[in-house]
């Protein structure tokens, strides 16, 4: 039994109302054993997060595919779940604890680690609710965490495994350091920030009375890291620069630090920059440890002169001078750092260059450096300026992992969508380095390794010695490639191994810093897991593997993965690499990347500009169902996405017209229809708008396998509002009533049902309330039904007959308007030779075209002598008299004053956008605005001169 709809349409009510009923009935995944799977991965959020226009836009279009393939009759599994988000996560906890005059260092590990587990459970759920309020159709019941039991035991598997393949390994290289955070952080999370900075100029002298060319004891080197000096291994030229042949292989000497070294050679260096001389440190420039290597210098061997702080500590060759030892690499709270101090010492030495200038009267000033806007690194969480810290981290051979995902995406084995994304997809993967992933956290997935120390060639144990460039005293963490490591997936058979490689007699126990000939501590290592390195498992860890589950049999691989172009290498390459070595399959079929949502000016949306926009807020005001189709319909193929309220807001206004449509069906009668296929029909109305709904079907299914989202919602859209509201509702009012023949009724319930289904995946929550208000369906809810099966085709002659009549009608409502004459008032036409299609369509629906184009009567003869208007439908063109409906001269001279004022104008603005100066110079919402002005007065220009015409 239809339930009667209320006059207004209020989102918040229904939206929460049907979400619960969803989640509570498991209608999100209905249980089809025998039916075909399709399978969606979410990119799992972070467990700190709160849901942004970012997310809204991902989730939406996951969702229209969950329930498009769900009404389709699959088994549709959305699985959905957070990431443990290593370093917001432990940030947010320290944070709180920093907030009562508190400190993670106060507590043990398993103290604190207790503490982000109880946060977790109180706050970290916040953003899954949130999904909620957006309508996501995910499977709630198997919602996963990445430090779930189950999961951390697939990433420790994961780890030992590709250790065994000689996957992972430990290694000293330089890493991004975060002196903040106290962490290695991978390249993709490192941000570069104009800052404003300074070159500094130094001397550097020859030992030993060696001489350049050019008859000079000195050679001039430049840098922006003055500080750095204190840590220099050589100097290097190009080796086909002539300037310097002869002092190349003879030593030079670091001033503050009397550090004697070598000039080398390497093509590094560009005799065009500067000197041509650039000094070469390796322990703390990732282009220098490059250099440093090709010089034969091992990385054990660099030096390194800044802890894990980011302050000053002795290098392995003890001479950098006291008076640096502990501070700050920068100037900070006021007190020189050893930027400022290696400046001023080498100024006091002379062997500072100042920088000189002159002004327009030619008087000279001088300078300690030369200012310049400088490229700086910064760390994406910690906020500050990354070190390159030479360290011992864990790394995957990524290069050899990525072999495999190279060759399926151009094997068309993973379809990447959009195609242009395979340029960089391919650029990234063939030129990536080794990923490190340990970090120096306690949140996280520590990392399945123990320590006890080396044996050498005698069998004795090699002491561990603390690490040069470690932290300060107060730090924690120990160089332990003098130890030897164990891998393992548990604690014991760490302790196995370790015992078959100390030998028989020797007691091997879990502690620290105990070995001699008969007792032999070893112990875990103190770093997690880059947060990425576990995410990568997602798509076949959450359906149980390493276990053969009948989950995994099934769903995996995964048919679709959608995400943002800004995390194809942190997460989508990753999961590729690793699917396909631990699965021997790739992870998805096919890959969708889409573009960011911008500020509705196009900038990037930030809380520095002030621009965020809060999806939350767009659905208190206008509905869930009005955000998601605006994200539908602006989403092209990866373009970017400008925020526009207006936008959504008349997303809204849709949802209104389809309730206000079918609070019309119900109030005549027209209820829930009882077949899938297309009733019986024998009127021209209805059996065009049947083919209508083939033909939408058709072209929704095309969009959508082609992953055309904008193009499935404006399919839709238009049929909804132009066809059905506008048109069809229209042409069959005359019948309404008593007269409303049962045909009618049974067509138009069956094309707002395929309306509803397929309608629902853009917009669940209306498309719901609306199937169920049209009729007792408790046991058939929208969200299980079946996508329209219409078995019926498109009715040639009825198709012509009414787009013939829309023609006629929207081509009188058109001049009317043009011309200023009230659409109400109707008019006598004469159409002198019709066609046999407008013939029979005339004599046909007189009734109609009197109600909807306002003409009768309709002569079929040569008009009368006079002022008039033409307008054509389909080949027929007709003419309607003007004499007594408007003033022909007064008309004819208001359109040409206003086509004048839209020509001058328009030429005004052409002019404007085709002077570059403005296009490169004005604000970008300028031009956007002057393009806007130029196509609205070019369509001025096209409208009138038609109105024009129109009158003679």
């Amino acid at each position: 039994m239809a339930q009667e709809l209320d006059t207004t349409f209020d989102p918040a009510e229904i939206e929460a109302r049907w979400y619960a009923h969803w989640e509570q009935e498991g209608l999100f995944r209905p249980a089809r054993p025998g039916a075909a799977p399709y399978t969606i991965v979410n990119p799992p959020p972070n467990v700190t997060g709160s849901l942004h226009i970012g997310h809204a836009l991902d989730n939406t279009l996951q969702d229209i595919m969950i329930r498009y393939e769900r009404l389709r009759g699959k088994d549709a599994l959305w699985v959905v779940g957070t990431d443990h988000a290593g370093i917001a996560t432990q940030m947010v906890v320290e944070r709180q604890l920093e907030a009562q005059q508190d400190k993670r260092t106060n507590y043990s590990r398993e103290d604190f680690i207790a503490k982000v587990w109880q946060w977790k459970e109180e706050s970290g759920g916040t953003i899954t609710r949130q999904l909620r309020r957006l309508g996501c159709s995910m499977d709630w019941s198997r919602e996963q965490f990445t430090m779930d039991p189950h999961f951390t035991d697939a990433v420790t598997k994961v780890f030992v495994d590709l250790h065994k393949d000689g996957l992972i390994y430990r290694d000293k290289r330089l890493v991004n350091w975060d002196v903040k955070l106290k962490t290695a952080i991978s390249d993709l999370e490192v941000e570069t920030v104009e800052t404003k900075g300074g070159f500094w100029h130094f001397k550097y002298p020859l030992a030993d009375g060696v001489m350049t060319a050019e008859g000079k004891d000195h050679l001039v080197v430049a840098t922006t890291r003055p500080e750095t000096m204190l840590a220099d291994m050589a100097v290097a030229v190009h080796p086909d620069d002539a300037r310097y042949a002869s002092v190349v292989g003879k030593d030079i000497l670091q001033p503050i630090t009397g550090r004697r070294f070598k000039v080398i050679t390497d093509e590094h260096a560009d005799p065009e920059l500067g000197s041509g001389v650039v000094k070469i440190t390796p322990g703390h420039d990732f282009n220098d440890f490059e250099v440093g290597k090709r010089a034969g210098f091992k990385p054990g061997e660099m030096l390194n002169m800044l802890d894990g702080n980011g302050d000053v500590c002795q290098t392995a060759d003890g001479l950098v001078p006291e008076e640096f030892l502990g501070l700050h690499r920068f100037r900070r709270d006021k007190v020189d750092g050893a930027r400022e101090l290696v400046a001023a010492r080498m100024n006091a030495l002379g062997f500072l260059i100042p920088h000189v200038t002159k002004d327009k009267n030619g008087e000279e000033t001088q300078a300690d450096f030369e200012p310049r806007t400088i490229q700086t690194p910064f760390g994406d969480r910690g906020g500050v300026v990354i070190e390159p810290w030479l360290t011992d981290q864990w790394y995957v051979d990524a290069e050899t992992l990525a072999q495999a995902p190279i060759k399926a995406v151009r094997d068309g084995d993973i379809e990447i969508v959009p195609k242009s994304w395979e340029k960089t997809f391919f650029n990234w993967m063939e030129n990536i380095q080794p990923w490190c992933v340990s970090r120096q956290l306690w949140w996280g997935h520590r990392i399945p390794a123990w320590y006890g120390p080396k044996k050498d060639a005698s069998g004795l144990y090699l002491a561990a010695s603390e690490d040069a460039a470690a932290f300060s005293p107060k730090g924690q963490i120990r160089a332990i490639l003098d130890k030897q490591p164990f891998v393992a997936e548990s604690e014991d058979d760490a302790l196995q191994q370790a015992r078959e490689y100390y030998g028989d007699g020797i007691e091997v126990f879990i502690g620290d810093g105990v070995f001699n000939q008969h007792r032999v501590s070893i112990s875990r290592d103190n770093d997690v897991l880059d947060t990425w390195f576990s995410s990568a498992l997602w798509p076949f860890a959450t359906l149980g593997w390493p276990d053969k589950t009948d989950l995994l049999d099934k769903h995996y691989p995964n048919d679709l993965l959608i995400s943002g172009f800004d995390i194809l290498f942190f997460w989508d390459a990753r999961m590729a690499m690793m699917g396909r070595h631990l699965t021997g399959e790739n992870p998805w079929k096919k890959l969708y990347l889409h573009g960011l949502v911008r500020a509705a000016d196009g900038q990037k949306m930030s809380k520095s500009k002030g621009n965020v926009v809060d999806p939350l807020g767009l659905i208190d005001k206008y509905g869930a169902d009005a955000l998601r189709f605006f994200m539908a319909a602006m989403e092209s193929q990866g373009r970017d996405i400008k925020m526009d309220d207006r936008r959504v807001e008349g997303y809204r206004n849709f949802a209104t017209k389809l309730w206000n449509a079918t609070r019309f069906c119900q109030s005549n009668g027209i209820g829930a229809s009882e077949t899938l296929a297309a009733p019986a029909a024998s009127h021209a109305v209805n059996r065009w708008i049947i083919g209508e709904v083939v033909e939408t079907q058709a072209a929704l299914d095309k969009a959508l396998a082609d992953l055309r989202f904008d193009a499935a919602a404006n399919t839709i859209y238009h049929f909804v509002w132009d066809r059905f509201c506008d048109w069809y509702i229209e042409l069959i009012k005359p019948g309404v009533g008593a007269n409303f023949d049962a045909e009618t009724k049974a067509v138009a319930g069956w094309v707002l049902d395929q309306i509803l289904v397929m309608l629902h995946p853009f917009m669940p929550f209306i498309t719901e309330e609306l199937w169920n208000a049209q009729g007792d369906r408790a046991d058939y809810p929208l969200i299980t039904a079946k996508w329209p099966e219409p078995d019926a085709k498109v009715d040639a002659q009825a198709k012509a007959e009414i787009d013939w009549l829309i023609g006629l009608t929207s081509a009188m409502r058109g001049a009317k308007n043009e011309l200023g004459i009230s659409p109400g008032v109707k008019l006598a036409a004469w159409c002198p030779a019709p066609s046999a299609l407008g013939k029979s369509v005339i004599e046909a629906n007189a009734p109609a075209i009197e109600r909807l184009a306002r003409l009768t009567p309709i002569h079929f003869a040569e008009a009368p002598a006079g002022a008039a208007m033409q307008i054509a439908a389909g080949d027929d063109a007709f003419i309607i008299p003007l004499e007594g409906v408007v003033d022909v001269d007064a008309e004819k001279a208001r359109l040409s004053k206003a086509l004048e004022a839209s020509r001058k104008e328009a030429k005004s603005l052409d002019g404007r956008l085709s002077n570059a100066n403005f296009v490169d110079r004005a604000k970008p919402e300028a031009v956007e605005k002057a393009r806007a002005d130029l196509a609205h007065h070019s369509a001025e220009v096209e409208r009138i001169a038609a109105a024009l015409t129109r009158l003679g």
